[in-house]
Formats: C-alpha cells, sequence, structure tokens
C-alpha cells in the first residue's frame, strides 16, 4: 500500500475508474479500481498508477462503500494536487485487469519477470552458500 502524489491538468487525472457498491467488479469487492490509463495522461506519464491498481483514498478521504459515481465526483473534484493511497495488483488475472477498455499495456505480467528471478537469485545464494562451507 502506497500514498502517492501527482499534479492534475485541466483535462483530469488521466485514468478511469471502476467499482463502487453499485458496480462491483469482483463479487463481494465494492472496492475502486483504475480501469484504463489514457496514453499521454497525468497517470501515464507519471507512471507510478498501474491498471489494476486497487485506490483506497483520495486527499486522506477513504473510498469505502462508495457508489460509483460519488467515487467519480471525488476524482473530478480533487483538485490540482492529489494524493492517492493505492494498492498494487498482485496477480494481472485478478480484479479488473481484464476491463482494459481498449487500452494496450503489452509486456508480460510483472509475476512472470519476478518469479523466475526470485528462483534464481534464490538458487544462487544456496549454491554461494554451499560453495563457502566447503572452503
Amino acid at each position: 500500500i502506497k500514498s502517492e502524489q501527482a499534479a492534475v491538468t485541466p483535462g483530469g487525472l488521466g485514468f478511469n475508474i471502476v467499482g463502487g457498491t453499485d458496480q462491483q467488479v469482483i463479487s463481494n469487492d465494492s472496492s475502486i479500481y483504475v480501469s484504463r490509463i489514457k496514453k499521454d495522461g497525468p497517470a501515464h506519464l507519471d507512471g507510478r498508477l498501474q491498471e489494476g491498481d486497487k485506490i483506497l483514498a483520495i486527499n486522506g478521504r477513504d473510498l469505502k462503500n462508495l457508489r460509483h459515481m460519488d467515487a467519480v465526483e471525488l476524482f473530478k473534484n480533487a483538485g490540482y494536487d492529489v494524493s492517492l493511497k493505492i494498492q498494487h495488483r498482485l496477480q494481472p488475472e485478478n480484479g479488473p485487469a481484464g476491463h482494459r477498455g481498449g487500452g494496450d499495456s503489452g509486456g508480460l505480467p510483472l509475476a512472470a519477470i519476478l518469479v523466475p528471478g526470485l528462483a534464481l537469485a534464490a538458487a544462487a545464494v544456496w549454491i554461494l552458500l554451499r560453495y563457502r562451507h566447503r572452503m
């Protein structure tokens, strides 16, 4: 969970949201999620927010148990300096990541890169420790 701050342009924050008590994306989950990052918008240029991220709060205002349109209004009236408390998605297959609205993020999921990389690093450390014991 991170708190991030960014400046907003007159065109908005540069991303779309889904979710709310009246538009649940995941069964029994009324959280607000980033559904699409607009190319060359503030969120895209900033680079920290990703499609599928859960937005927990905006400018200190908790987004729990809000209707979708109420959440949209909070984003529209957020002001110039916006602080978001977000939870990055862990697995791209879960949640609203499939609701990209035509946006093309491309590339491999982060897990496809991290899991083999961590396995290799663990094996290298294990080999190094075993090698040191034999010296």
